[in-house]
């Protein structure tokens, strides 16, 4: 029942998304392992948290062999972010990730991240775990090693490396950090103090005395599953990753055309308070936070369609959860389906929540619930009739066609923070009113069949460009889109700039177009749905979402063969490589003018009015001003910060250097005092003037 004094919140909704978890190096990858029902969980890879300490441990808790991780969590572009080796070398690797996702959250939901700066965007990020801190201080001690380790610099470091001037705040409730986080998120968002941002959490397993805590906590499942709500619960298995949302008012992300994968109506946070133990979680406090979101978010409990649950595979706490949803619903309304992302890719602790949540999102954008695994026979001590549960142990569509798409997410920590997040479909678009797609993109009704359109890339480096490239004509040889089809074996290269999977120095800004379109079947019609969509879109993505570096390259035509030819550096037709950069201005004479006198200086030239003459013979220079010699002081090549969205730095005297100290005016040959830089106005100066402007008084 739905409490009439309780203000139902404004919707937020979530326009970009960002992950890398286990067996799933972006969104469209975990999707496809959803889809396909696959477990990402394997033994320990060679040189990834082994010790003898875990070795001997494993005799009695042999869960401590099995987890959920990633290929890489050492590789990182930290040229792409301007920060030196020996400063990433000091950072926790939760920092060098969480900066990545970012900028890829960014990218995905169409927002070129220079445009950002000095806006009141917000960065909220979950996390748990310092063991890169505990391993790191214990060794050599340097200049980066405070910052480097310290967890809030987790949320700040990408707001300081964006300019963002909005909330930066790290979270620690536990396992529910990142759920919290984006609840915070939202919260600001709704209130107006951040008009976007980014929210999710991370977790890396890099200390084998981590999982050995866990392990004589007794929370390891023995054979390294989570058996969600089944008769064979017996603990979870560690997991590791991390995700982003991007978030933005529902009005304003409308108004502004964007493409939205799902809305947050609202969210609760609460705790346990005392209960038998520290760590044994109350299901009444757990049915008062669902109550609490689900009138928060407007919505009747017999709305709700499907439930991602914390979901760990505890013997104590499944069905402590089963119980708070029964109490929370008292049986009203059909029977609610469940299912947890921990049977597929682990418990990532303080970043669990945030895994649910993509997995929801990406399931209300599908228009699809996949099958949660590990489910074979219910677990007796949960009542599932009498609470009206049922564990959604098959993929396919949702259970009531025809009702709009609402769902929760939950997630609590082992010290009784609890938080639940209630999920929807965005509205439905007037007929008349262009998507963000339809709207920018340039002639895409006058694209003839058979034709292609013009992809640009860019990157910071040659080699970040030709990888770039590889990984663009892998997607369209996987997912035909110049003739509007979806092949589901299409690679997944949802990063935004090359540094997953131990791929280095790529620096592209164009790669986390797959996460518009990779793993959707072509009927979903969804935010990640290749399906039907032209190479048209793709190339407007590249063209006016992406930041423009210094490599670029341009092809038209055969677009796949000018892929594959610029990813092995090799020429091709309608294929352009080269270098932006930013050259001096040179005004050059065109001859006499129809009336005037002559540029170089000659016997008709005049005194400017209150001016001096001089019949000494003026140095023609490049800039073009009588009165200096040698090359320009336009502006130079200005170093960017990282986020910078132009190649080419317009001119401005407060960040132009000269590319060597010009000479002295004529009239100030003798004199030490520099001249002052040329303005644009400077740069044609008047044909009678034999002084430059520092030392020509003003006209009477």
């Amino acid at each position: 029942m739905i409490s009439p004094d309780q203000q139902v919140s404004r919707p937020v909704a979530v326009v970009g998304v960002a992950c890398r978890l286990p067996g799933a190096p972006g969104p469209g990858a975990l999707w496809r392992l959803l889809e396909e029902g696959r477990a990402a969980v394997r033994e320990v890879p060679e040189g990834r948290a082994r010790s003898a300490l875990l070795d001997d441990l494993a005799r009695e808790h042999p869960g401590v062999r099995y987890g959920g991780y990633l290929d890489d969590i050492a590789g990182f572009d930290a040229e792409f972010f301007g920060i030196s080796p020996r400063e990433a070398a000091a950072m926790d690797p939760q920092q060098r990730l969480v900066l990545e996702l970012a900028w890829e959250a960014l990218e995905d939901a169409g927002v070129v991240p220079a445009t950002l700066r000095d806006t009141p965007a917000g960065v909220f990020v979950g996390s748990i775990a310092d063991e890169y801190a505990v391993l790191s201080r214990g060794s050599q001690i340097g200049r980066h090693t405070l910052t480097g380790t310290t967890r809030a610099i987790i949320a700040n470091r990408v707001s300081y490396t964006l300019g963002l001037r909005g909330p930066s705040v790290a979270v620690d409730t536990a396992q529910s950090s990142s759920l919290v986080a984006v609840h915070l998120a939202a919260e600001s968002v709704r209130r107006g103090e951040s008009r976007l941002a980014l929210a999710g959490g991370v977790n890396l397993i890099v200390d084998p005395a981590g999982t050995a805590a866990v392990a004589r906590f007794g929370g390891l499942s023995p054979d390294g599953r989570c058996h969600t709500f089944d008769r064979r619960a017996n603990g979870y298995v560690r997991g590791e990753g991390a995700g982003l949302v991007l978030l933005k008012a529902l009005d304003d992300a409308v108004e502004d055309g964007d493409r939205i994968y799902a809305v947050l109506l609202g969210g609760a946070v609460n705790n346990d308070g005392g209960t038998d133990g520290l760590t044994t979680p109350s299901a009444r406090a757990q049915a008062e936070v669902l109550r609490r979101a689900w009138a928060a978010a407007g919505v009747a409990p017999s709305e709700l369609q499907y439930v991602e649950l914390h979901g760990t595979g505890t013997r104590v706490g499944d069905p402590v959860e089963a119980r708070g949803l029964g109490l929370a619903r008292l049986g009203d309304g059909p029977v609610l389906q469940v299912g947890s992302v921990k049977t597929n890719i682990g418990h990532l602790e303080g970043a669990a929540g945030i895994a649910g949540l993509i997995k929801t999102v990406l399931s209300v954008d599908r228009r699809r619930l996949p099958a949660s695994l590990n489910f074979a026979e219910p677990n007796p001590e949960i009542d599932f009739d009498g609470w009206g549960l049922s564990v959604r142990s098959t993929g396919g569509a949702w259970p009531r066609e025809g009702e709009r798409l609402v769902a929760g997410v939950s997630s609590f920590g082992m010290g009784g923070t609890n938080c639940h997040i209630v999920v929807a479909e965005p509205p439905r678009q007037e007929s008349g009113t262009p998507s963000t797609q339809q709207a920018v993109s340039p002639d895409r009704d006058s694209l003839v069949p058979g034709a292609h359109p013009l992809l640009v890339l860019s990157a910071r480096t040659g080699a970040a460009l030709r990888e770039q490239a590889a990984r663009l004509r892998d997607l369209l040889t996987g997912h035909d889109l110049l003739d509007g089809r979806d092949n589901s074996a299409a690679p997944d290269i949802s990063t935004a700039h090359g540094v997953s999977a131990g791929r280095e120095d790529s620096g592209d800004a164009a790669a986390s177009t797959a996460n518009d379109a990779s793993g959707g079947s072509e009927s979903s019609g969804g935010h990640g749905s290749f399906g039907g969509r032209r190479a048209a879109d793709l190339a407007r993505s590249l063209a006016t979402t992406r930041t423009a570096f210094d490599h670029r390259a341009a092809i038209t035509g055969d677009v796949t063969a000018g892929l594959a030819a610029l990813a092995e550096g090799r020429p091709a037709a309608g294929l352009v490589t080269g270098r932006a950069r930013t050259a001096p201005v040179a005004v050059l004479s065109p001859g006499r003018a129809a009336s005037g006198p002559a540029w170089d200086g000659g016997p008709t030239a005049t005194t400017p009015p209150g001016g001096p003459r001089s019949t000494r013979p003026r140095r023609r220079s490049a800039s073009g001003c009588p009165g200096r010699s040698g090359t320009s002081s336009g502006p130079s090549r200005a170093a960017r910060r990282p986020g910078s969205s132009t190649a080419r730095p317009s001119p401005s005297p407060r960040s132009s250097r000269s590319r060597s100290r010009p000479s002295a005016c004529l009239r100030r040959s003798g004199s030490s005092r520099p001249s002052s830089p040329v303005t644009p106005s400077e740069r044609w100066p008047r044909r009678t003037s034999r002084a430059c402007s520092t030392c020509r008084p003003p006209p009477s």
